[in-house]
């Protein structure tokens, strides 16, 4: 695995929240965000992208909730986005950026060595899996010595990043944007990188029963196209919440399956649930943007918000 595909294998790894449905495939735990708050899943009454209001006295943050993939020059009206910048005292995006340090993480080098190979992965596998695997890296315009690994889960990520990469689907936007468009204002900008080196090690540490489940979740992922990403944008630009919350969700599913998975998708949780609680200590407005299904899931942002004693008001209030 070349160094740049090794990197590759990182980036994914932020998918999991970090920045995935009730199904999963056989040998793959359940979508952590399988199970929704009904009640907060709700068509906006204006138009536009759906937002959900926390509030405690005098203090709101405003809080969109966006696809986990979108395509790359989606269009959506910023409108929304725009109004509630509008003397906002900052803005949170999403806690879902993965980093590693090699230097004060070693043992970070040493997953990546691990999870190299001679061989093409595609070479390895049995039955009509190769002829898949070939058929699923030429779509994503790679060539088969880029997956030189002997772990299916690394196999899997690498390829689902390729994929979006060549078909124009990506993990950073609508928030890049409204980053961009908050930083234009001097509005301050809040977000969080998690050190990935935990997760690098449970990736080597992944069960082949998962590995291999990984892999075909991905699999089908890619053969399914970006028409599923490409609907579900659509969805949400107009505030159809529910189905824009049926985006695929393959690196989140595959994730799911890493050992510390679970401890690390409750941390981002918890820590973009506490951002929003500590933006209403201060009086005015903020604005938070949380992907849709950890905003809205059992548990999930607004779950927890909820529990604590603020107020939620849905897309569908006036």
């Amino acid at each position: 695995m070349t160094r740049p595909a090794r990197m590759a294998v990182v980036g994914a790894l932020a998918a999991l929240a970090l920045m995935p449905q009730t199904a999963s495939a056989q040998g793959l735990p359940p979508d952590p965000d399988a199970v929704l708050v009904e009640e907060l899943v709700v068509t906006a009454r204006e138009a536009g992208p759906a937002w959900w209001r926390v509030s405690r006295g005098e203090s709101v943050v405003h809080v969109l909730g966006v696809p986990s993939v979108f395509p790359k020059g989606g269009g959506w009206d910023p409108a929304g986005v725009e109004r509630r910048l509008r003397g906002a005292n900052q803005v949170i995006l999403p806690f879902n950026s993965a980093s590693v340090n090699l230097l004060s993480a070693p043992g970070a080098a040493v997953s990546l060595l691990r999870l190299r190979g001679s061989d093409p992965y595609e070479d390895s596998l049995p039955a009509d899996l190769p002829a898949r695997f070939g058929a699923a890296r030429e779509a994503a315009g790679q060539p088969a010595p880029r997956y030189r690994t002997g772990n299916g889960m690394a196999a899997a990520l690498l390829l689902i990043s390729d994929y979006r990469d060549a078909a124009r689907l990506t993990a950073a936007d609508p928030a890049k944007t409204i980053g961009r468009m908050a930083a234009a204002q001097g509005i301050r900008v809040e977000a969080r990188s998690y050190d990935a080196a935990a997760l690098l090690r449970s990736v080597v540490r992944t069960p082949r029963a998962a590995q291999q489940a990984c892999l075909i979740e991905a699999l089908a992922a890619v053969e399914a196209g970006p028409g599923q990403v490409q609907e579900a944008a659509r969805a949400w630009a107009w505030g159809q919440v529910r189905p824009a919350l049926d985006g695929e969700r393959a690196n989140e599913r595959c994730l799911a399956a890493a050992p510390g998975a679970a401890e690390l998708d409750e941390r981002v949780k918890a820590d973009q649930a506490r951002a929003i609680a500590q933006a209403l200590n201060t009086p005015g407005h903020s604005v938070a943007v949380v992907p849709l299904r950890p905003l809205l899931s059992q548990g999930g942002v607004l779950d927890r918000l909820r529990s604590q004693g603020y107020e939620i008001r849905t897309p569908g209030d006036r």
